[in-house]
C-alpha cells in the first residue's frame, strides 16, 4: 500500500511537471503566432526558432510542421527566400498529412528563387492533392483579414467614351493609350466567332485634361455633368495614306475556349484636346492592343494578330493567333518591329504589363499545359532576352480565364478572371507579389470597382489612389471610367512607432504605451517597446488615438494621432521622444555652515560626518560608506559603528561621490564638489539621513483649497522635492496618503482624500516615475494632528495643518 502511494505522489508529480513544461511551449506557440499576427516578423523568427531548438522533442509532427511553415512565411516577409525555401521543404517533410497550402506555398518560394523546373513539379503536386480535396468554391488565396469598413470610391464615366467600345487603357508619358473599336469587334472569342469590328490603339495626350460626362459616388448614386458624347469618329487604319500591309486581311483573333469581351476605340476628347491616332506603324487593318510601355516611354510591347513582316501564319486549326510584338521609338516614330520568342503560331499570347523595373513581362495566354481558358504568365528578361514564360500557378489561375494584368510601382498585380468568385462576368482581383513571382496573398476588389457585368484592365498607381479600368455595364457597351479612391484601403492603418531619448537619441527599450481611441466601447491598450525602441500596431481607419508613454526616469510623454481622412496607405511611422529629466543628487560643497576648524593644523582635507535615520535622527549603525574620486575612479569604504559616524581624506581639485547604503536602508548617493587646489587643507562636515521600511514623511506644503481635490499651484515646488527623492531611490515604493480635516461629512472626506492622493500620484507619474511604485490611500479626517476635532472650534490655519499629504515607505529593494 504505501509503494502504490509513493507510486501514486511519482506519478501526479511528473504529470505536473509535464504540465507545466506543457504550458510552456504551449505559451511561447501564441506568442509567436501572435508576433507572426502583428507583422513582427523578426521577433517571430526568433520565437520559432526557439520553439525548435529548445522543445523539439516536446512538439508533436504537426505542430512541428506548422511552425517551421509559419517560420518560412516569416523569412519569406523579410526578404530572405533561401531560408524560406528551406522551412517549406522541412514543413513538408514533417507534416505527417500533406498538406496542399505548404506545397503550393513551397512551389512559389522555388519560383522566386528562380528554380522553375522544380517549382512546377511542385505545382502539379499541390494540383494532385487539391484535387483529393472535397469539391468547394474557388479558394480565395490569404488575405490580409477582414475589413471594417468598406473602401470608398467615385467613379467617372468620361466624355470621351463613344457608342463604340473603349477598354484597357494603359499609362503613357502624361497621357492613355488604349484600344477602341466598333461593335462587334473582339480580342477573344469562342472559336469561330468574331464580327467585323477590328481594334487599334488611341492615345489621349493628357490625361488630367480628360472632361468627366457622369460621376458615379461612392454610394453609387449618378450626377450627370453633360452628355456630349461624340457621334463617330475616325478609327487608325481607315485612312488614305497608310500603305497596304500583309496584315490587312481581316481575321478573328482568339484564345482558344475563351470568352467573348468587346472591345473599342477611345475617348473622343474636346477639341482642345482630342482623341489622337496612335501610330501609323503600330496601328493596321488588324487587331492591335492592348500595350504596355518602358519607363521611359521608348519601348512598346503590344498585342497583334499573327502577322509580321509581310507573312500571315495560322495554326494547324486554320486560326490566326495572337502574338506580342514589340517596338522601339526612334526620331519620333515607332521602329524595329519584333516578335517575342515564345509567340507561337498554335496559340495566343496577349495582354502584356511591364514590371517597373522591366525585368518581369506578365502576359495572358492559352497555352498547353496551363490550369484554365487563359492563365497569367511572367517572363524575365536576363542576358538581353526574354526568358522562357513561367505559369503564375494555382494561387492566381483557375479553370476560367485570368486576363489583362497589370503591374503597378509597388508589385501588385491586377488581373481580371472570371474563375473565381465575384460579382458577375470577369471581376478585377489584385495580388501581392515577392520577387516578381511569389504570390502572398490574392485579393478581390470590391464594388463600385467591379459589378455584375464585366470589369477588366484595371491601370493604377502603387497606394491604389486613384486610376482606370474598364467595364460593360453601361448600355453593354465596353467604357472606360477613371476611379478615386476616397477612403482608406486598408480596414486598419500599419503604425510603427520608435520611442527614444531625446538627450541621446538612442531607442528605449521597455516602454510602456498606453493607447486609447477616440469613442464608445473602445478599450485601452497597452504596448511595450521593443530592445529597438520598435512598437508595431494596426490602427482602425477614421479614428483618433493617444499614446501615452512611460518609462521610469523619463517624464511621461503624450502625442496624437489620427486615421482621418487618410488615402495614401502607407505605413505610418511615429516617434515619441522621452525627455529624462535632470536627476536631483545632493551636493556637499564647502560653505561656513561646514568647515569646521580643528585644533591641530590638518596635513590633508577631510570630510566626516553622520549617518542618521530620516524619521528619528538617530545614529545608524553597520552602513557601509564608499567614496569614489572622480579624478582617478579609486574607491574607499567604511563601516559605521554605534554612533554612525564615518571619515575619509580627500584631495585638493577633485569631485568625489558619496555612497552610503544598507539593507532595509534606501541607498544614499551625495556628490562633493571639488575644492580648490593650492589652499590649506579644510575639514568638511556632511551629516546623511536615510529612508527605512516604514518611515512616513510629511509633504511640507501640500494644502488643498476645502472640498476640493486638485493640486494648488503652491504644491508642485514641494512635490518636485518628492520626485527628486524617488529619482534618488529608484527601488522605492511609497505609499501615497492623504488627510482632510474634520469639516464635512465624514465618509465625505475619506472620498475626497483618496482623489488628492490620486492627484499627487498623477502628478509624480506625469514626472517619469512608475504608477507601480505608488500606491494610494485617503485617510480622511482619521489621523488629525491636533484637537480640532467635530464641534471643535479652531482657526483655518489650524484646519490647514490637517489637509495635509504624507507618504510611507513601503519597500527598498
Amino acid at each position: 500500500m504505501g509503494t502504490n502511494w509513493k507510486l501514486l505522489i511519482w506519478g501526479a508529480l511528473l504529470w505536473l511537471s509535464c504540465l507545466t513544461a506543457w504550458a510552456q511551449y504551449d505559451s511561447l506557440i501564441q506568442q509567436a503566432d501572435r508576433l507572426l499576427n502583428y507583422k513582427a516578423y523578426g521577433r517571430a523568427i526568433e520565437a520559432y526558432a526557439e520553439l525548435l531548438t529548445d522543445h523539439d522533442k516536446q512538439l508533436s509532427a504537426a505542430q512541428k510542421s506548422a511552425i517551421q511553415g509559419h517560420l518560412a512565411f516569416a523569412y519569406q516577409q523579410v526578404g530572405d527566400s533561401q531560408k524560406a525555401e528551406r522551412y517549406y521543404l522541412e514543413a513538408i517533410a514533417s507534416s505527417p498529412n500533406e498538406d496542399a497550402q505548404q506545397v503550393l506555398e513551397y512551389a512559389k518560394t522555388l519560383a522566386g528563387n528562380g528554380k522553375f523546373q522544380e517549382s512546377q513539379k511542385q505545382y502539379e503536386r499541390y494540383l494532385q492533392l487539391k484535387d483529393k480535396q472535397p469539391a468547394r468554391s474557388p479558394a480565395m488565396a490569404p488575405v490580409t483579414g477582414p475589413r471594417k469598413e468598406a473602401i470608398r470610391y467615385r467613379l467617372e464615366y468620361l466624355d470621351l467614351n463613344s457608342k463604340g467600345e473603349e477598354f484597357s487603357p494603359a499609362f503613357y508619358r502624361d497621357g492613355l493609350v488604349y484600344v477602341a473599336g466598333q461593335k462587334g469587334g473582339a480580342t477573344i472569342e469562342t472559336m469561330g466567332g468574331g464580327g467585323s469590328g477590328y481594334l487599334d490603339l488611341f492615345y489621349v495626350p493628357n490625361r488630367n485634361n480628360l472632361k468627366v460626362a457622369s460621376l458615379i459616388n461612392a454610394d453609387g448614386s449618378s450626377t450627370k455633368v453633360t452628355d456630349n458624347r461624340p457621334k463617330s469618329r475616325q478609327t487608325v487604319g481607315e485612312d488614305s495614306y497608310s500603305r497596304p500591309t500583309a496584315n490587312d486581311s481581316r481575321t478573328v483573333p482568339n484564345f482558344k475556349d475563351g470568352i467573348s469581351i468587346s472591345e473599342g476605340l477611345g475617348y473622343d476628347g474636346p477639341k482642345d484636346d482630342p482623341v489622337r491616332r496612335f501610330s501609323r506603324t503600330i496601328n493596321t487593318k488588324y487587331h492591335e492592343g492592348p500595350a504596355t510601355f518602358s519607363r521611359d516611354g521608348l519601348r512598346i510591347i503590344f498585342t497583334r494578330n499573327n502577322h509580321n513582316n509581310g507573312r500571315t501564319s495560322k495554326s494547324a486549326e486554320g486560326v490566326t493567333k495572337l502574338k506580342l510584338y514589340t517596338a522601339v521609338q526612334q526620331n519620333g516614330a515607332w521602329s524595329a518591329i519584333e516578335e517575342l520568342p515564345f509567340n507561337s503560331d498554335e496559340y495566343s499570347v496577349g495582354h502584356p504589363t511591364l514590371s517597373q523595373d522591366e525585368q518581369w513581362l506578365y502576359f495572358a495566354s492559352d497555352m498547353p499545359g496551363g490550369l484554365g481558358g487563359t492563365d497569367l504568365y511572367v517572363s524575365r528578361y536576363t542576358n538581353g532576352q526574354w526568358g522562357r514564360p513561367v505559369n503564375m500557378g494555382a494561387t492566381i489561375n483557375t479553370k476560367g480565364n485570368e486576363l489583362f494584368p497589370f503591374i503597378d510601382e509597388a508589385g501588385n498585380l491586377y488581373f481580371a478572371s472570371d474563375g473565381r468568385k465575384g460579382l458577375g462576368g470577369l471581376d478585377i482581383f489584385v495580388a501581392g507579389l515577392t520577387n516578381g513571382q511569389s504570390v502572398r496573398y490574392v485579393e478581390h476588389l470590391n464594388a463600385p470597382i467591379n459589378s455584375a457585368q464585366d470589369d477588366f484592365g484595371l491601370i493604377t498607381d502603387g497606394n491604389r489612389g486613384g486610376g482606370y479600368f474598364s467595364s460593360n455595364r453601361r448600355d453593354g457597351n465596353d467604357d472606360i471610367y477613371r476611379f478615386v479612391r476616397e477612403s482608406s484601403l486598408f480596414g486598419c492603418r500599419d503604425l510603427t512607432i520608435r520611442v527614444y531619448d531625446t538627450n541621446t537619441e538612442q531607442p528605449l527599450d521597455s516602454v510602456n504605451v498606453l493607447i486609447k481611441a477616440k469613442g464608445e466601447g473602445k478599450p485601452d491598450r497597452t504596448l511595450m517597446s521593443d530592445a529597438n525602441g520598435f512598437l508595431r500596431i494596426c490602427l482602425e481607419g477614421s479614428n483618433s488615438f493617444t499614446f501615452q508613454a512611460s518609462r521610469d526616469g523619463y517624464i511621461t510623454s503624450t502625442v496624437g494621432f489620427t486615421t482621418r481622412s487618410l488615402t495614401d496607405d502607407q505605413p505610418s511611422r511615429l516617434e515619441i521622444g522621452l525627455i529624462k529629466p535632470t536627476v536631483a543628487v545632493d551636493t556637499i560643497a564647502v560653505s561656513g555652515n561646514n568647515l569646521v576648524l580643528t585644533a591641530t593644523p590638518l596635513t590633508h582635507s577631510r570630510i566626516h560626518g553622520v549617518i542618521m535615520g530620516a524619521r528619528d535622527r538617530k545614529p545608524i549603525e553597520g552602513v557601509t560608506v564608499r567614496i569614489r574620486n572622480e579624478c582617478d575612479r579609486s574607491q574607499r569604504e567604511y563601516v559605521t559603528g554605534p554612533d554612525g559616524k564615518y571619515m575619509f581624506d580627500v584631495i585638493e581639485g577633485c569631485d568625489y561621490t558619496l555612497v552610503a547604503s544598507k539593507p532595509a536602508f534606501g541607498t544614499n548617493t551625495n556628490r562633493i564638489k571639488r575644492l580648490p587646489k593650492k589652499t590649506k587643507p579644510k575639514e568638511v562636515s556632511a551629516d546623511l539621513r536615510m529612508l527605512s521600511v516604514g518611515d512616513v514623511v510629511t509633504i511640507d506644503n501640500i494644502y488643498y483649497d476645502m472640498d476640493h481635490s486638485s493640486l494648488r499651484e503652491d504644491a508642485a515646488r514641494e512635490l518636485d522635492k518628492v520626485v527628486a527623492t524617488m529619482r534618488k531611490y529608484p527601488s522605492l515604493i511609497i505609499e501615497i496618503r492623504s488627510h482632510t480635516d474634520s469639516r464635512g461629512d465624514a465618509d465625505r472626506n475619506k472620498v475626497l482624500s483618496l482623489q488628492r492622493a490620486k492627484a499627487v500620484a498623477a502628478y509624480l507619474a506625469s514626472k517619469g516615475i512608475s504608477r507601480k511604485r505608488m500606491a494610494t490611500l485617503g485617510m480622511g479626517e482619521s489621523q488629525l494632528v491636533n484637537n480640532c476635532t467635530d464641534d471643535v472650534i479652531c482657526t483655518e490655519a489650524e484646519h490647514q495643518r490637517n489637509r495635509r499629504t504624507e507618504f510611507r515607505v513601503v519597500e527598498i529593494k
